[in-house]
C-alpha cells in the first residue's frame, strides 16, 4: 500500500502525462466542436506540457516533490498556449503551492494540490463556463476531499479521482448544448482525464507512458537521412554554433539517447539525436558547444566534433526599434525602458505585420489561429520593448489568457487589451494618443476596437455539424464577429455576402485584407463587386496581408 509519493514518482507521473497527451493530441483536437483550422485543444495542451517535460527529464531521482512541482509549474506557465494550455498550467500551479517545502506528498497534500489548482484556474477565467475542463477539475477535487478523510492508499485514492473525473466528463454535453448538438464531450476535460490516468500508471508502478511521437520520429530519422533532416532546420538562427558529432557507445556508459536529447534541448534548439546499436549521431544549435560535447562524452568516445559559427554568413543589420519575435524563439534580451509607452502585437503575414509596424508596434509576435504563441513568447516581446508601459494586442480570443499570464512575469507595467481580431488590434493601436495619460489611452483604445465589426473567411478543417448546418471538409466558412454566418463553395462569394451582413447604417469604411492563398485577381474581383454595390457611400480598402488560414479578413467601421 502506498501512503505517499516521492519526488521522482511525481516527476515521472507528469512526464507520463505529457507523453500521453502528445500521443493523443489529434484525438482530442477532433473533439473541438467548431471545424475551423485553429490551435486546437489537444495541440495546445501537448505543447504546454512538453515545455515542462523537457525540464523534468533533467531532474535527478533524489528530488523532492516541492522541487518537482516548482519546475513543473514554471515550465507549464511559460509554455502555456491557448486557453486550454493556460488553464492546464493553472491547475498544476496548485501542486507548486500545496507542496512547497515538502519532501513527499500524501493524500491530504494531493487533495490540497487539486483544490488550489482549481481555485487559481477559476479566478483566471473572467466568465467560467461549466461543462468544460474547469468542471471536470472542480468536481474531481471535491471527490478528492471526500476521500481524504477515509482513504489510506494513495493509489486507490488517485484511481477514484480518475473515475470521478471521467464520470463528470460524460456529463459535459448535458451542461453545454453545443457539445450535445455535436455529440462529443469537452475536449479539455478529456485531456485532463488522460493526464490523471497517465499519472496513475506511474503511481501503480507500471512505468511512464511511452512517447509514441518520439518513437515514430526516431524510426523515420535514420542515420542515412540524417543530413537531409538537419538541413531542414537551417532557416532561422537563434543560437550561434552548429555542433555535430558521433559518439561510439560504450557498454558501461550510463543513460540513453533520450536523456542526451533532453539535455541538448535545454541548451539549444534544432536538436536531432539518432541512435543505433553502436553509435549516437548528434546535431544541435547552441551557444555552448563545449557543454554539448562534454555531455556527449558521458555516453562514449568520439572523434573531433564539427563546430561552425552560423552567424558569419547570416549577420545583417536589424531594425532595433521594430523587433519580430518568432513563436519558436524562447531566448530574448530584456532591454531597459527608454520611453513611456510601447506596443506588442500578435500577428502573422508579411502585409499584416507591416501594417502593425507602420502603426507603431514595437514588437510583433508571430502567431495566430493555427499557432497560438506561448506565454514565454509574449513575455519575450514585452521584455524586448523599450518602454515603461507596454500595451499587448493578442488579436485572437485564444491568445488573451496566455498574454495575461505574461503580465505577472514582466519587469515593467503591462496592459493586455482584449482584441480578438487583427482589425480590432489595428483600430486600438491607431487610437493611441501620445499626449494622453495611461488611463485615458486604455479606455479610448478599448472603445475603438469594440466598435469594429470583423468578418473572417476560412475553410472547414473537418466534417462537422454546427447549429443545424452540415459542414464538409474544405468548404468555405464565413464568420461574423467569430460566429458562423454562412457556408459557401467560393471564397470571393463568401467574402462579398459576409461584408454585406457587416455593414450598418452608419458604416464609413470597408477594409479587406486578403491572405497568401488568394490570387490578386480574385481580390480585385471582390473589390469590384464591393465598389459596384457600396462605392458611392463607403470607402473601400483592399490590402495584401499575406496571412495564412484566412482567405479574407474584413473590417467595417
Amino acid at each position: 500500500m502506498e501512503t505517499s509519493i516521492t519526488g521522482s514518482m511525481l516527476r515521472d507521473a507528469f512526464i507520463s502525462a505529457s507523453n500521453c497527451i502528445s500521443n493523443n493530441k489529434k484525438a482530442i483536437d477532433e473533439l473541438n466542436v467548431f471545424p475551423v483550422p485553429d490551435g486546437d485543444t489537444g495541440t495546445n495542451m501537448s505543447m504546454t506540457l512538453s515545455n515542462a517535460r523537457k525540464e523534468l527529464e533533467l531532474m535527478a531521482d533524489d528530488v523532492t516533490v516541492a522541487q518537482v512541482a516548482k519546475v513543473m509549474a514554471s515550465g507549464l506557465l511559460r509554455g502555456a498556449r491557448g486557453n486550454s494550455g493556460v488553464i492546464t498550467s493553472l491547475l498544476f500551479k496548485g501542486f507548486d503551492k500545496a507542496l512547497a517545502g515538502q519532501e513527499t506528498a500524501d493524500i491530504e497534500l494531493m487533495t490540497q494540490s487539486l483544490e488550489k489548482g482549481v481555485e487559481r484556474a477559476y479566478k483566471a477565467v473572467m466568465k467560467p463556463t461549466e461543462g468544460t475542463i474547469l468542471t471536470v477539475a472542480r468536481l474531481a477535487s471535491v471527490k478528492a476531499r471526500e476521500l481524504a478523510g477515509v482513504e489510506t492508499d494513495l493509489v486507490s485514492f488517485w484511481e477514484q479521482v480518475c473515475v470521478e473525473a471521467e464520470r463528470v466528463l460524460e456529463t459535459t454535453p448535458d451542461l453545454l448544448p453545443t457539445l450535445k448538438k455535436a455529440g462529443v464531450v469537452d475536449a479539455g476535460g478529456k485531456g485532463l482525464c488522460m493526464i490523471f490516468r497517465a499519472m496513475l500508471q506511474v503511481f501503480k508502478g507500471e512505468g511512464i507512458v511511452a512517447d509514441e511521437t518520439q518513437k515514430k520520429q526516431a524510426e523515420a530519422v535514420t542515420i542515412e537521412t540524417y543530413a537531409s533532416v538537419v538541413g531542414s532546420f537551417e532557416d532561422e538562427i537563434h543560437y550561434t554554433y552548429c555542433t555535430e558529432y558521433i559518439v561510439r557507445k560504450e557498454p558501461k556508459a550510463e543513460g540513453n539517447a533520450l536523456k542526451l536529447r533532453a539535455y541538448l534541448e535545454s541548451i539549444g534548439d534544432c536538436v536531432v539525436v539518432v541512435e543505433d546499436d553502436e553509435i549516437i549521431k548528434v546535431h544541435v544549435h547552441t551557444n555552448n558547444p563545449g557543454l554539448a560535447v562534454e555531455k556527449g562524452l558521458e555516453f562514449g568516445s568520439m572523434n573531433l566534433p564539427k563546430i561552425e559559427n552560423m552567424r558569419y554568413q547570416h549577420e545583417a543589420k536589424k531594425d532595433e526599434s521594430k523587433v519580430t519575435v518568432s513563436s519558436s524563439n524562447k531566448a530574448y534580451k530584456s532591454v531597459p525602458p527608454e520611453k513611456d509607452y510601447g506596443f506588442v502585437a500578435v500577428a502573422t503575414g508579411e502585409g499584416i505585420e507591416a501594417m502593425f509596424k507602420d502603426a507603431g508596434a514595437d514588437c510583433i509576435v508571430r502567431g495566430g489561429q493555427t499557432m497560438n504563441p506561448s506565454t514565454e513568447d509574449i513575455l519575450a516581446a514585452i521584455q524586448s520593448t523599450p518602454a515603461r508601459t507596454v500595451f499587448v494586442l493578442p488579436n485572437n480570443k485564444n491568445i488573451i489568457m496566455a498574454a495575461e499570464q505574461a503580465v505577472k512575469l514582466a519587469d515593467r507595467k503591462v496592459c493586455v487589451l482584449q482584441t480578438r481580431t487583427i482589425p480590432q488590434g489595428l483600430s486600438a493601436l491607431l487610437a493611441f494618443d501620445p499626449t494622453a495619460d495611461y488611463k485615458t489611452n486604455s479606455t479610448e483604445m478599448t472603445k475603438a476596437f469594440e466598435r469594429v465589426q470583423t468578418g473572417q473567411v476560412t475553410f472547414a478543417a473537418r466534417d462537422s455539424e454546427f447549429d443545424g448546418v452540415e459542414i464538409h471538409e474544405g468548404e468555405i466558412l464565413a464568420m461574423d464577429n467569430g460566429k458562423l454566418s454562412l457556408v459557401e463553395k467560393d471564397a470571393v462569394k463568401a467574402a462579398y455576402r459576409l461584408t454585406k451582413r457587416l455593414i450598418k447604417q452608419d458604416s464609413e469604411l470597408i477594409s479587406v485584407t486578403y491572405g497568401k492563398d488568394v490570387k490578386e485577381s480574385d481580390a480585385e474581383a471582390l473589390r469590384a463587386k464591393l465598389e459596384e454595390k457600396f462605392g458611392s457611400r463607403l470607402d473601400i480598402n483592399v490590402i495584401n496581408g499575406g496571412q495564412p488560414v484566412y482567405y479574407y479578413i474584413i473590417s467595417v467601421e
